[in-house]
């Protein structure tokens, strides 16, 4: 398992610990989290990445 997935599955697995601790904390965390990632992308990024086919991100 690659590095980034195991962030990816450690962050899944606090969000679902926070969902179930602190419901709204857990959500913000959830949809939160990703936005700011989202929105952290300069312009050229966003475009790629909207470009880009699910199975083309792992790339």
């Amino acid at each position: 398992m690659s590095n980034r997935a195991k962030i990816a599955v450690a962050g899944v697995v606090a969000g679902v610990i926070l969902l179930w601790l602190q419901p709204w904390v857990g959500l913000l965390v959830l949809v939160g989290v990703p936005a700011v990632a989202y929105l952290l992308l300069d312009p050229a990024q966003r475009k790629r990445l909207r470009r880009a086919s699910r199975k083309q991100l792992g790339r």
